[in-house]
This record gives C-alpha cells, structure tokens and sequence, in this order.
C-alpha cells in the first residue's frame, strides 16, 4: 500500500495516481537523514519522472482520531466516543511505480548511497506503509536522460503500452507538490506531461 496526498485536509486525506514530488523528496529526507526544518531545495530541484507499471486500485480507510480521555470514554455512542474526529484517508493497493531522478551527479550519489543504506525507516507517503521491496534499484546511477532511463529499463509487471509523468517545464498540467519547506508545509508549483509508450 501507499499513498501520495498532495491536497490533504485534516479529515479527507488524498492521494495521487502516482508518487507525488513531495513524498518521494520526503522519503529521500528519511534515507539521507534530514530533519523537517531542514533545507531541502538541493532534493526539490531534482527532475522526477514516474513509469506506472501497475496502477494500482484507489481505497479508503477511515480512522478516528481523539476521544481519548476518561471523560470521554464515559461518552461513548454505539461504541464511538462523541469527540471523536473521523477522517477519510485515501491509498493505492497493488500498485508498482518506477522513478527516476535526474542531477548533478554530485547530489545523485549521494541519494544513491543513502537510499542503498537509509538513515530512517523508509515509507511509501505514510508511516504505515512501508515498502516491500528495496526502493534502490541495484543497478544504481546510469548516464542518460531521464526519460531514456525510464523507457530502458525492464518493465516490472507492467505491460506496454505504459503511462509516463515526467516533469517538464512545458507541460500542460500544474501540480503543488515540489517541496519547500516540510516544517511550514509549505509547496510550489511544478509542470508535468503524461506520455504512453
């Protein structure tokens, strides 16, 4: 499972169809060991592009959050406290996704090592859904442009023709999603296109 939410509110927690920019930032913070409050536009510059393999199925689990006084306990209605808070929270199943990053090699080495040795537990857009296979690939760094990269490499269990998103500064759909600030939650905007191939 995994979920990529770049529009949550406090109650109705989204997701996208692919990892957003945001979440995969955040997981490259988890490898590398980077606090919240910490600078991360050196990440947030990075050119992301996603292969969809397996889309996946969009589901919805609902939790409760609250309630937990004794006080409350004393309140509850067919077995919900009263001040109880419900939310929606919204997530892929069996979906299968490769990234791509393209950078300086400088700063691609270094999420490389990072991510073949994370400093933090790594996780797929929330803490509970960690993943199940090793996010690296093993055949790490290539020289070539990021959509080459994405097209060359074997399709897991996707079969053609596959749905691209690649970042591009001519793209025709806007996404908020590029990181500025995980401590203020603050985001910009950044361009993608939709290929398939």
């Amino acid at each position: 499972m995994q979920s990529w939410g770049t529009q949550s509110q406090f109650r109705e927690r989204d997701t996208g169809l692919e990892p957003s920019k945001s979440g995969v930032v955040g997981l490259l913070c988890a490898a590398l060991g980077r606090r919240r409050e910490e600078d991360v536009s050196d990440l947030a510059a990075l050119r992301m592009g996603v292969r969809v393999d397996a889309p996946g199925t969009v589901a919805a689990d609902y939790h409760t959050m609250g309630g937990n006084s004794p006080v409350i306990r004393k309140e509850r209605v067919h077995g919900w406290s009263k001040n109880a808070v419900l939310s929606t929270r919204y997530y892929l199943a069996d979906a299968s996704f490769l990234i791509g990053l393209e950078g300086t090699r400088g700063i691609l080495t270094l999420v490389d090592t990072a991510l073949s040795r994370p400093r933090w537990a790594l996780y797929l857009g929330r803490k509970s859904f960690v993943p199940s296979v090793p996010v690296r690939l093993p055949d790490g760094l290539v020289e070539t442009d990021l959509a080459s990269a994405l097209h060359a490499h074997p399709p897991g269990r996707g079969t053609p023709p596959l749905r691209y998103v690649l970042e591009d500064a001519a793209g025709s759909e806007v996404r908020m999603d590029v990181p500025v600030s995980f401590a203020e939650r603050r985001f910009a905007a950044r361009r993608i296109r939709t290929d398939w191939r």
